[in-house]
């Protein structure tokens, strides 16, 4: 069931991609940095609520699979300290291959993606500081393995709810906007995109966003709306990366 206000459903992300926020070479993922390091060409007073509110911040490569990886990332990363909420998860996935064949994927398509995917879960399971997870990310067959299968995941989402997503796509047809637009990679994401993902993983986001807003605070949202987000973005010229909140 989806729960969206209308100002949720119709807020669309500029598309453009954002080459000003980069990692360091050869880099998916930073290690998490004071966020004090980062964001000097933000407005003063967004930069001052940004602080306000978050105390690290996590850089990911901006190369249009922005948001797939920092969602993967970051809630991985927050599942580290839960034995049995990462377990959860795991079977999740597990069972997110389900998804894919009743949308109409050949599971040849995909059975190698998510094997590797469930093989980084159970490696992250006796991972407790991290260190494993940002190494897994920064080797790029993993990561972009990763990346792929949550594009094919959102795809199938999106075709399996068409009753409901094919009204916020502008396409030819909610298939022709999945294939070109979702399955592809290096593709910026759009919100419906992140509603389906979300939906799909139980995943519940918050994004803090730079665009919008009333011109000197932040905009923010929270998908789905009401709930009590487990990840926290920074939305930031079509980039995403991932915030600390103070209290963690």
């Amino acid at each position: 069931m989806f729960y969206y206000c209308h100002y949720t459903i119709y807020f669309r992300f500029n598309l453009a991609n954002d080459c000003s926020s980069q990692t360091e070479p050869g880099q998916f993922v930073s290690s998490r940095e004071e966020i004090s390091t980062y964001l000097l060409e933000v407005e003063a007073a967004k930069y001052r609520e940004i602080c306000s509110q978050y105390k690290y911040m996590r850089k990911i490569r901006g190369d249009g699979n922005c948001f797939y990886r920092a969602l993967c990332f970051g809630h991985l990363e927050s599942l580290l300290q839960n034995d049995r909420a990462l377990q959860r998860f795991k079977e999740t996935v597990k069972q997110s291959g389900k998804e894919l064949l009743a949308a109409g994927f050949d599971e040849s398509s995909f059975k190698d993606m998510l094997d590797m995917f469930v093989g980084v879960l159970e490696q992250c399971e006796a991972d407790e500081q991290g260190d494993t997870l940002l190494q897994l990310f920064n080797e790029q067959t993993t990561s972009d393995s990763m990346v792929q299968y949550l594009r094919l995941l959102t795809s199938a989402y999106l075709q399996n709810h068409a009753d409901f997503f094919s009204h916020f796509v502008e396409a030819p047809s909610l298939k022709v906007y999945c294939t070109r637009e979702v399955e592809t990679m290096a593709m910026e994401c759009d919100h419906v995109d992140i509603l389906a993902l979300s939906e799909a993983l139980g995943v519940s986001i918050h994004i803090a966003s730079v665009e919008g807003g009333d011109g000197h605070r932040l905009a923010h949202h929270t998908i789905p709306e009401g709930a009590e987000p487990c990840l926290h973005l920074l939305y930031k010229t079509a980039h995403y990366d991932i915030l600390y909140p103070h209290c963690h």
